[in-house]
Formats: structure tokens, C-alpha cells, sequence
């Protein structure tokens, strides 16, 4: 299979493949250099060549001259000829010149109904179709010769290779052709997925849709029918009046049956260097294999003949009159001066590693080039995620790469598929959490915002089954999955009002509503789990540190994102790292604090300034929490009172008398910024470097003047939330505030 180039491979022409009728490139395995073939030749392989060679040509040379009516059992020369055509086109693949021959007398009702389907299921490419051979086997499904079965598995035949024919200019023009094949109805889904793939703004006509109404109204509610009238509505929304589902699970039929396992026979054996997909502007090789059957994206391509004829009669372009073929699209200015007359692919595969045809989904809104892709990609993610097809486990890698590519496309256009989300939301029931881990959950980072109830039921329940019972890595990766996705949201939803105008406040408070509640949603769901995660991997640090990463970007929702939400963590998640033994924890908590502050303090501001006032406002409990919050920090390492002050129903409150009876001495000064467990380290080091001599390490020395060095100490070590948090909270009077804490953000 052939993949995009290297930025430093240079430019190569399109191969059009002409003029091969001794059969020497498919002999060669596509190999042009003259030394390679004479090795071929004499080499054990290269004998074996020439026999399949001699082979195919006499099956060939056979089925040209077939009499009417043979039957395979009396006919050991048929049987010969269909068996060595079988064995080679399974295992390499047929050269372009066999398929004028097999389809000719597979098409011709020669033969018996058995023998047909034999040699059409034994039609796969080693390298294209012609499409002078697919258009004369298209003008015996007018004779009648053949049996409707063997039609059927034809079209079936002609999706599935759509891809691999060089040209499809005239296949077009046979669009009525096909379209008068929707009459027999077991038929009618394939010519469907057929017409959906030749549909063009100018094969759309009044009289075609009347007829796709009548077939529905004579069928019922068929995808297919469905899928094609919401094509021709978005080509010519004035011809189809009808009111259509805006999303279909599936569009099609699965076509592509007895070639797909010859396909990756074949793609394996004359393609076998993976080479990884990148996004970027190198020139494209020629592609030779189907878009919407394999995972490996191929090269954007349109008219080979529309290309060579540009080039041969140099054509300008740049000439409005002339449609732009993708194959010269080099350059962004090419793409701007071109943009309105640019041929899109056919292959919407392609798409995803072209920078440039991104660049003109985010620029021209075509609707059809948004279906065509949500297609495409809902059939690709379906049929071969590993985990739900049964014998799809040997594609692992490439399903791997075939999602990194649809990732990263995704990050090229800020924005998700729908139909990775429909993606996630059926396979993550029955994904066990290690097979294309990193790759499914940077999917999730990129799920479209969507209402609670069908995220929680399809995305939260699957996830969090799987978050409690697999291991502490899988765990952060899902925090750090979903703090992508909360950042995704809010970087696509940010809201700028720029008018103090009561009716455009009013409209946009109506706006804000769904998205605060969505994401006060997933906000929620982080915080539950989280403290169950907590609990079962004993307060890891570890992990607080990506539970702590996703509350900095909710502390500041308020302020950068201009939305009226702010959420405090869960108690299970506040008291673990506000006495956790990781310095870095602890410096991370009091950053938040210090950040949920400023937010809180400027809502409040808001919400006094009649102007500014959304009808949206914090609630008074989270003033209330926040501040018993800060108690308990304040008292835990500053008074030394966490125990006495700490008011939280989960806080830190204990009596007197228990407190006694731990045995413990100096209980309340056991959390403070000395001789707490994440900061007992500094104090050490402190005392070693202000008393070198004295090996008693006495920390009641830490206090008066020398409480002010500890704490210059502490900040030189890194600990910049510690120091925002204390200038920003406590009052000193014992010596003037260091500096603003905004300087420290």
C-alpha cells in the first residue's frame, strides 16, 4: 500500500498504467529496475513468477475463448483455468489488463451462475482496475445475460474496489444506468451506496428525487434511501423538501465481504514497509488501494485523466474555468486563488492527512464533504475496531495508526467527529482498557458536547466501570483524558460579551445555560471519581497530581472562560492532598486555592455591578465551603489550629480529649509549614544550612525572625503556590507583604 511521501522525497509523476499486456509488471511485483528483474528471474522466486505468469496467461487466454454453456465438472481445462486464477488473484493480486477478460465472461452469462461468483470474488488488484473494463461489464447488466445474483455480487464488487479504477469519468456518465438498477429491491441498497459514491451536484435532478420519494414511501424508512436523498438535500436543499434524520448509525450494507481478506493478503505482500501517516504538504504518491475498506489513509487524488491533460496541454491552473485538481494543490496561496473551483476528492480518506483540503473543510462549509467523511469514518471505526469485530485482533497495529491519524486531524481542526463519538459511545461498553489505550481515550478528549443524559449513560457508566478496576496508570490517563475534554469544551465554547445591552445579556445567559450544565456535569463525575480512586489507591500522589491538574483549569473557568461556574473539589479529594507527604502536592493545592479565590472575589464583584450581572450567580455555598477550605489551611499550616477551627463535616475537627489520647506531643503544631509531612524536608535542609554545627535539628528554633528566612527559603525551592496562597490569604503584620500575589500566577 502505498502512503504519503516524505517531505524529502521528490516529487514523482502519477503512474498510469498502459500498455502492459506481456503481464511484466505484475510479474515484477511492480519492480522497474532492470537488475532487480534479471535477479528475479533467476532466483527460486523469480522462477516461481514466471509460472504463476504462464499460468495466469493460459487461464486468461481461456476464459477469452470459452465456449457457451461448459461445465466445470466435465472440464478439467475450466477447472485448471479457474483454480490458477483463484490462487494468484488471493495471494498477488490480477494485473489491470485480466479484468476486461473475467468480467467479460463473468458478466456474459457463459458460464454457470457458480463459476461467475467464483471469478468475480477472485477480482482483487494488485494494482488498479481500468475503467474501460469496469464500463464494458457495466453494458452487459443491460443485455440481461446474467443472473441477478451475479449482478448483485458485481456492484457489490464495484464499491468495494470504487477506489482502485484510474478514472471514474465515464463511470459517471453510466450514473442513470445505476440509478435505473434501484428498482429491484434486494439490489437497491448497493446501487444506493454505488450512487452515494458518484453523486455530484449535476447528477442531482427533479425526476431522481421523485423517485427516491417513491421508493420510500413504497419501502419504509431505509438508511440508504435516507443517505442518498441527504446528499442530493445538501447539493439542491430546494429539490428535496423533506425533513431528514440528522444522524444515521449506519448508511450502508457491508459490501466489501469476500475481498476484504484477499485485499490485505495482497496489500501485505507488495506493500510490506509500514511507513507511519504525518500530516503535511509533501506531494503525494499515487494510490492504489480502496479508501472505505482499509485503515491505511490514501493520497488525495481526483482525474488521473483531467491531470494529465493539464499537464499535457498546460493548462493554467489558476483559470476559473477549470476545475483544480487536488493532486497540484501544493500551497496555501494555491488554495485561496483555487478554492471555489477545487475538486474534492472522491477518496475521503485522504482528507485526514491533507493539511490543505482541512483548511477548505474550516473554510467553505460544503455539507455534502461533512457527510461524505462522517460516512466514510462511521463505516471504518465500525468495521474494524478490534475488539468488536471477532477476527479483526491481527489489524491491531493498524487500527492503532488509522486512530492516531483521525486524532490528530482532530487537533488540526479543533473540533471532534460525530462519528468518533458514536464510535466511542458503542465500543467503550465492550472495551477492556488496554488494547489502543492511549489512542481511544485521546478520542474522548475530543467528544463533541453533547447533553448529560446521553453522556452519562453511553461515556461516564462505561468509563468509571473501568477507572475503579484497572490500574493506577489507566486511571490518570483517564483524568488526564477528561481534563483535555473539559479544556476542549471551554476553548470551543468561550464566551466574549461585548455589549451591555439587557436583551443581548438575556440571550446570551439563555446560551450559557446548556454548557454550564454540562460541564458542571463532568466536572462532578471527575470529582466522584476521584475520591473513590483516592480511597482505593491510598491517596497516591501520583495520582492527586492529575486530580489537582484538572481542578487548575475548573479554578479559573470563571475569569478565562467567562462562564458563571465555579466548583470547589470534593472534601475526599481537598483533605488527601492537604495532607499528603509530596511537597509538590501540597504547593499545587494552595496554587488552586489562591486561584479559586481571585475567581470568587471578582464573581462577587460581578454580581454587586448591576451591569455585569448575568442571571447567572455562585452560589452561596460555595462561599461557604471555599472558606472552610481555607480555615483548614490556614489553620493547618499557619496556627496550628486545624483541629480547634476546621468546621467541614469531612474536615479535620477533633476533640480535646481524642487529640490527648494519641499520645501525641505538640499535636497542633503537627501540620504546620515546619513539621508537616511534605514540608519536614525543607525544614531539615533549612536547619542544616542556618546551624551547620548543631546535628540536634531542633525545629522550635524555626520561629520569630528565623520564620521569616524559612519561608524566603521555601519560595527559593519552587514552591510559588505556597507563596501566592500565604500573601493572598494571610494577613502578616509582622513584616510587609513580600509582593502581590497576581506577580505569582
Amino acid at each position: 500500500m502505498l502512503q504519503g511521501q516524505s517531505p524529502q522525497t521528490p516529487k514523482q509523476p502519477l503512474q498510469v498504467h498502459k500498455s502492459q499486456t506481456d503481464l511484466s509488471a505484475w510479474r515484477k511485483g511492480g519492480t522497474t529496475n532492470g537488475d532487480k528483474s534479471v535477479q528475479n528471474h533467476h532466483s527460486p522466486d523469480g522462477q516461481k513468477n514466471d509460472s504463476e505468469q504462464g499460468s495466469l496467461e493460459q487461464a486468461l487466454s481461456y476464459f477469452e475463448k470459452v465456449p457457451d454453456r461448459v461445465s466445470l465438472r466435465k472440464n478439467p481445462a475450466l477447472q485448471k483455468s479457474l483454480a490458477a486464477v483463484e490462487t494468484i488473484a488471493l495471494q498477488r493480486g490480477l494485473p489491470p489488463e485480466g479484468f476486461d477478460v473475467l468480467l467479460n465472461v463473468a458478466l456474459s452469462g457463459k458460464l454457470a451462475d457458480t463459476v461467475n461468483a467464483r471469478l468475480l470474488k477472485s477480482l482483487v488488484p494488485a494494482s488498479v482496475v481500468p475503467e474501460g473494463s469496469v464500463v464494458s461489464a457495466v453494458s452487459w447488466l443491460c443485455v440481461g445475460k446474467c443472473s441477478s445474483n451475479v449482478q448483485l455480487l458485481f456492484i457489490r464488487w464495484l464499491i468495494t474496489m470504487f477506489d482502485y479504477i484510474d478514472c471514474k469519468e465515464q463511470l459517471r456518465a453510466l450514473y442513470g444506468v445505476f440509478f435505473y438498477l434501484l428498482q429491484d429491491e434486494k439490489m437497491c441498497p448497493y446501487v444506493c451506496h454505488l450512487l452515494y459514491l458518484l453523486t455530484r451536484k449535476e447528477s442531482v435532478k427533479p425526476f431522481r428525487v421523485r423517485r427516491l420519494l417513491e421508493l420510500q414511501a413504497k419501502m419504509g424508512l431505509q438508511c440508504h434511501l435516507q443517505a442518498l436523498l441527504s446528499l442530493y438535500k445538501l447539493f439542491c436543499p430546494e429539490l428535496v423538501t423533506i425533513t431528514l434524520p440528522g444522524k444515521m448509525k449506519n448508511f450502508f450494507k457491508n459490501s466489501e465481504g469476500p475481498w476484504k481478506a484477499a485485499i490485505n493478503t495482497v496489500r501485505r505482500r507488495n506493500f510490506p514497509v509500514h511507513q507511519p501517516l504525518v500530516l503535511g504538504t509533501a506531494p503525494p504518491q499515487s494510490r492504489k488501494r480502496k479508501w472505505n475498506a482499509q485503515l491505511i489513509v490514501p493520497a488525495s487524488t481526483t482525474s488521473r485523466n483531467n491531470l494529465e491533460e493539464s499537464r499535457g496541454n498546460n493548462v493554467d491552473l489558476y483559470s476559473t474555468s477549470q476545475s483544480f485538481p487536488v493532486e497540484q494543490l501544493q500551497t496555501f496561496p494555491q488554495l485561496l486563488q483555487n478554492i471555489h473551483h477545487l475538486e474534492f476528492p472522491s477518496q475521503m480518506a485522504s482528507v485526514l492527512t491533507n493539511p490543505l483540503l482541512l483548511h477548505y473543510m474550516n473554510c467553505v462549509k460544503d455539507e455534502s464533504v461533512h457527510l461524505r467523511l462522517y460516512f466514510w469514518m462511521s463505516q471504518a471505526l465500525q468495521e474494524e475496531c478490534t475488539w468488536c469485530v471477532a477476527d479483526n485482533h491481527q489489524n491491531e497495529e493498524e487500527f492503532k495508526v488509522f486512530l492516531e491519524t483521525v486524532y490528530r486531524t482532530e487537533c488540526f481542526l479543533q473540533e471532534g467527529f460525530n462519528s468518533c463519538e458514536e464510535f466511542l459511545y458503542k465500543s467503550l461498553p465492550l472495551w477492556d482498557g488496554v488494547c489502543c489505550q492511549s489512542q481511544i481515550l485521546r478520542l474522548v478528549s475530543w467528544i463533541p458536547l453533547s447533553s448529560f443524559s446521553e453522556m452519562k449513560s453511553q461515556l461516564y457508566d462505561p468509563l468509571a466501570q473501568l477507572f475503579f478496576t484497572s490500574s493506577l496508570y489507566f486511571k490518570c490517563s483517564v483524568l488526564e483524558s477528561l481534563t483535555e475534554l473539559l479544556q476542549n469544551w471551554l476553548n470551543c465554547h468561550v464566551f466574549h460579551p461585548e455589549s451591555d445591552s439587557e436583551s443581548q445579556v438575556h440571550s446570551l445567559a439563555t446560551t450559557q445555560s446548556g454548557l454550564v450544565n454540562v460541564v458542571a456535569e463532568l466536572i462532578h463525575f471527575v470529582g466522584r471519581i476521584s475520591t473513590v480512586a483516592l480511597r482505593l489507591e491510598s491517596s497516591s500522589s501520583f495520582l492527586l497530581h492529575f486530580i489537582l491538574s484538572f481542578y487548575e483549569t475548573v479554578c479559573d473557568i470563571y475569569l478565562r472562560y467567562n462562564l458563571p461556574l465555579l466548583i470547589l473539589p470534593p472534601a475526599g479529594v481537598f483533605y488527601p492532598a492537604l495532607l499528603s507527604m509530596s511537597p509538590v502536592t501540597l504547593n499545587q493545592l494552595c496554587y488552586l486555592m489562591y486561584r479559586y479565590r481571585t475567581n470568587l472575589v471578582a464573581a462577587k464583584k460581578n454580581e454587586l455591578s448591576k451591569k455585569k450581572s448575568l442571571h447567572f450567580k455562585i452560589s452561596s455555598q460555595t462561599y461557604q465551603v471555599y472558606n472552610q477550605y481555607v480555615i483548614a489551611v490556614v489553620g493547618c499550616l499557619w496556627t496550628s489550629n486545624v483541629f480547634q477551627k476546621d468546621t467541614h463535616p469531612q474536615g479535620l475537627h477533633m476533640s480535646d480529649e481524642l487529640l490527648e489520647a494519641t499520645a501525641v506531643q505538640e499535636f497542633k503544631t503537627s501540620f504546620n509549614i515546619v513539621y508537616h509531612p511534605a514540608m519536614i524536608g525543607y525544614a531539615v535542609q533549612f536547619l542544616q544550612q542556618a546551624f551547620p554545627d548543631d546535628a540536634t535539628f531542633d525545629f522550635s528554633l524555626i520561629k520569630g525572625q528565623r520564620w521569616n528566612w524559612y519561608l524566603e527559603y521555601l519560595y527559593t525551592q519552587g514552591l510559588k503556590g505556597l507563596k501566592a496562597f500565604i500573601e493572598s490569604s494571610i494577613n502578616r503584620v509582622s513584616q510587609p507583604p513580600h509582593g502581590k500575589a497576581e506577580d505569582h500566577e
